[in-house]
């Protein structure tokens, strides 16, 4: 049976209100949660971007059973990989276990803010795999000491650990990036529903580990309404991450997206409330072998109801995938 999770996306809400959207996933019965980690929304229609590690220490405590996790922080640009293992750390004893640690290469969208530039994808990947083995160290309890070809610690210790380190997910987009997470992640993470990313990971080490995919959904008893929504505040995730990757703010993906149609939008996001498309949305994800599938209600303002609906109609549904 695959675990359904619910996404806090900081791009469409507020904190306040994000932790309050965690509370109403545990209440409905989702079976984990997971939180963007941006500083800047895709588009200028979806407003927020607040700072996601505090949110989730307020859901920490706001929550008792609800699993929590970034979906995904970026260990290379705007945050060190040694604050990221005090962080992940920290995290973990606040919510008694219950938290996993994702990671991946970033955006531009996010990353340039610090102003260390963009590099190649080889190269961001080459950083994610030498900040993992630091994170990994620094979660061990070592002593930490390292001069590598992107990054430098002296003499770290995290004194605050929890009895077992936070899981890490790696997200992985190709056959590179699979054998980064096979290698030194305890789960995959992706975006699309592609088989071959399962098989390239289990190749490189992934075997028998889960394997988390994302979905977008646009909950609305008024179909036209629920479409709109979702192209007005998402059609940036047709793009593909090889694209999405590059783009440095939300007026470069406005002007990628301009020609974009909502039946563009609503060809690859369910709309609606007709819980059969969005079964049939999802069944990909199941078929190419992910064991858990995040789900993403376009509208910061829509989550009630999607709570409520999914509560009672759509969980149920999709837990016979």
């Amino acid at each position: 049976m695959m675990r359904i999770g619910y996404t806090m996306m900081t791009e469409q809400a507020g904190p306040r209100d994000l932790v309050n959207h965690v509370v109403g996933a545990e209440r409905a019965g989702f079976d984990f949660s997971v939180i963007s980690d941006h500083f800047f929304p895709w588009l200028d229609s979806q407003g927020h971007a607040p700072y996601a590690w505090s949110v989730l220490g307020a859901a920490a405590q706001a929550t008792t059973r609800i699993p929590l996790m970034t979906y995904v922080t970026c260990p290379t640009f705007r945050y060190h990989p040694a604050v990221i293992a005090q962080k992940a750390a920290t995290m973990q004893l606040l919510c008694e276990g219950r938290f996993r640690l994702g990671l991946g290469s970033g955006e531009n969208l996010n990353e340039h803010v610090v102003g260390g530039g963009w590099p190649a994808a080889p190269v961001r990947l080459e950083m994610l795999e030498e900040a993992v083995g630091i994170i990994r160290a620094l979660l061990a309890g070592d002593h930490v000491s390292h001069h590598g070809a992107h990054f430098d610690v002296e003499n770290a210790k995290i004194w605050d650990l929890p009895d077992e380190p936070p899981p890490i997910g790696i997200a992985a987009s190709g056959d590179r990036s699979c054998g980064i997470a096979g290698r030194y992640g305890d789960l995959l993470i992706a975006v699309e529903p592609k088989r071959e990313l399962v098989t390239s990971f289990e190749a490189q080490g992934g075997e028998g580990k889960p394997r988390i995919g994302q979905l977008p959904v646009s909950f609305g008893t008024d179909r036209g309404a629920a479409v709109a929504r979702a192209h007005d505040q998402f059609r940036w995730s047709l793009g593909g991450w090889q694209v999405n990757a590059e783009l440095p703010g939300p007026a470069g993906f406005a002007r990628a997206t301009q020609f974009t149609r909502p039946e563009d939008v609503a060809d690859t996001i369910p709309c609606g409330d007709d819980v059969d498309a969005f079964v049939d949305a999802a069944r990909p994800f199941a078929d190419a072998g992910f064991t858990e599938l995040a789900l993403v209600q376009v509208g910061g303002d829509q989550q009630e109801p999607f709570l409520d609906w999914a509560e009672a109609k759509l969980l149920p549904a999709l837990r016979e995938l």
